[in-house]
């Protein structure tokens, strides 16, 4: 399904098979999460995305076939057209075989050799390249990845239930630990990513409130079903201070809300990669310590930590599946707040 320009729906094409290059592995793609970053691209809140383009950077695949090796130290091919011709990367390659089964989230590629590079914070690369935006994606048959990119999937997690893992929940992680060890956590926008970070929020033993769109029960009730003590509508102050709160929804009237539901010396975590515009605020309600921050992206280190820990919770993703050829209509009903848990596409 290919993005032609952003603002036009998605269509379908036959395509020739991709070919992995040096480091990159050939996936049949199994399963693909729709996640609110496809929305952005598509709608071309983010710019620049290569085109045409495949959407789609929660996938979950079988290894069909492994390109040449790199060669420590030499430059490693990044998999793009238009994009960085090589990598320094200092990261070996994993050992994978055909047939391993194989996750590939938004992060595609990244320099190696940059200062956020060396010091852990591969996510502020300036020269990465993401899956779906700068690279095509898992809305197809077929896709390639850089080995070095790719997460061994945990065997209790089918393919389906396993896609949104690989942005909601890796985000929704980073998010989590970027909130600090706050008890009472409030999450903003109750959509893919929300629903797995409060399964692990609640197995941590933090206690939840949630907002939702004014008047969506549906939203509120799943919420609730998912170990929230308190869900109401995003207008509304909670029942008690927040010690840190997560905006998942891209709303930026939400921040000075939950600035204003958030303890002094709490933290409100702004997760997703679009925002629209922030209003101005007093003061008085960033006083006290409070801290405002971002989420941007994620690493290696955070898919590894989580793709780990998912099992233990055990996390239970919630999804509603369509067939490959109905990604328009998943998005669609993504950007009217209609899907409970994620939309999963499947070839």
């Amino acid at each position: 399904m290919l993005l032609d320009a952003p603002g036009r729906p998605l269509r379908a094409a036959n395509v020739p098979r991709p070919a992995p290059g040096p480091g990159q592995l050939l996936l049949q793609v199994h399963a693909c999460g729709v996640c609110r970053t496809d929305l952005h691209v598509a709608d071309g809140e983010l710019p620049d995305p290569k085109l045409p383009l495949v959407l789609g950077h929660e996938i979950v695949g079988t290894v069909v076939e492994i390109g040449p090796p790199t060669l420590a130290g030499h430059f490693a091919s990044a998999g793009t057209a238009g994009g960085p011709a090589a990598s320094r990367s200092a990261m070996p390659e994993a050992p994978v075989s055909v047939g391993d089964r194989v996750g590939v989230p938004w992060l595609g590629w990244t320099c190696g050799a940059c200062p956020f590079c060396r010091s852990g914070r591969e996510n502020l690369c300036d020269r990465a390249r993401f899956t779906g935006y700068h690279l095509d994606g898992g809305y197809a048959e077929f896709a390639v990845a850089d080995r070095r990119y790719c997460f061994p999937i945990p065997a209790s997690f089918p393919d389906r239930e396993a896609a949104p893992l690989l942005c909601a929940g890796l985000i929704g992680w980073r998010s989590l630990c970027a909130a600090g060890p706050a008890e009472r956590l409030g999450i903003y926008g109750f959509g893919a990513a929300a629903h797995i970070v409060a399964q692990v929020a609640r197995w941590q033993g933090r206690r939840l409130f949630a907002f939702t769109r004014p008047g969506d029960e549906k939203a509120r009730r799943f919420a609730l079903d998912l170990g929230a003590e308190w869900a109401g509508d995003s207008d509304r102050p909670p029942p008690e201070v927040l010690d840190a709160a997560i905006i998942f929804a891209p709303a930026g009237p939400l921040l000075p809300a939950a600035l204003r539901a958030t303890a002094k010396g709490g933290t409100v975590v702004c997760a997703g990669i679009h925002m629209s515009d922030i209003p101005s605020f007093p003061y008085q309600i960033l006083w006290g310590e409070r801290v405002v921050r971002s989420v941007a992206n994620l690493t290696r280190k955070d898919g590894e930590e989580f793709l780990a820990l998912a099992p233990k919770v055990p996390v239970r993703t919630e999804i509603e599946p369509f067939p490959l050829g109905e990604a328009n209509a998943a998005l669609d009903q993504l950007r009217a707040g209609e899907v409970r848990g994620a939309a999963v596409l499947s070839p």
